[in-house]
């Protein structure tokens, strides 16, 4: 490996910790700089080289890229925590068709046949939107990752059950990788140590004649354990 680190870029409401954590265990002496990139940006960061590596949202530009599937997050909607839909544990698009919904200019989802009527004013954050909802002006869609990291007491989300998802993803530049880069690759995809295709070389598998042959030793080996006992009684006789 010749770099001497690694960044990985990730966006809001993304979860690398536990990959960053594997990352120390397994490559301790090559620090994994972590930087939070406006989900605008994510994919644009990878092709400029900014970063090696980048959790995003999609859909979005991926051309020049190497994209691979993450997971898929449930969308919710926010709204203050005394609101009619708090009662109930989730909801239909439909239950939001009279809801002035608030929709940011860093609005990350892609549904276009989304419930509700957009409100006049789009806010200019995720951030600022939050606000909004706990000022009583609109409901906010988001996915639940971004409704969790904007928490607030007087606010709460419920699942929207027919609600497209919204994917997540990995990015790298297209074509052949580093091999820190192949080896982050492998602990996103759960690869065990010396699994991963960053390995030099794999273990060497004995072939079948010296199993054989350690088989065999090992009866003789046992034979040998096994009449000692016989040889001693006859001499206690």
């Amino acid at each position: 490996m010749t770099q001497l680190s690694l960044t990985l870029g990730y966006v809001p409401g993304g979860t690398p910790a536990k990959w960053a954590r594997t990352w120390s265990e397994r490559h301790p002496e090559v620090p994994l700089e972590l930087r939070l990139i406006a989900a605008a940006d994510a994919a644009a960061a990878v092709r400029a080289g900014t970063v090696d590596v980048a959790v995003l949202r999609l859909p979005t530009d991926t051309s020049g890229l190497a994209v691979i599937p993450l997971y898929e997050e449930t969308t919710v909607a926010v709204v203050p925590a005394d609101h009619v839909i708090s009662a109930v544990d989730e909801i239909a698009a439909a239950d939001l068709d009279d809801e002035p919904i608030l929709v940011p200019l860093d609005d990350v989802l892609s549904w276009a046949d989304a419930p509700g009527a957009p409100a006049q004013h789009r806010p200019e954050t995720t951030g600022d939107a939050i606000e909004l909802v706990a000022a009583g002006t609109g409901v906010l869609i988001v996915p639940q990752s971004l409704a969790r990291l904007y928490h607030r007491k007087d606010l709460t989300y419920r699942p929207i059950t027919d609600a497209p998802s919204c994917p997540v993803a990995l990015a790298v530049p297209e074509g052949p990788q580093p091999a820190l880069v192949e080896e982050f690759i492998g602990i996103v995809r759960g690869r065990k140590p010396g699994s991963s295709r960053a390995q030099a070389q794999p273990v060497p598998k004995r072939t079948a004649r010296e199993k054989t042959l350690a088989k065999q030793a090992a009866r003789a080996a046992a034979g040998k354990v096994a009449a000692k006992p016989g040889r001693a009684g006859r001499g206690r006789r």
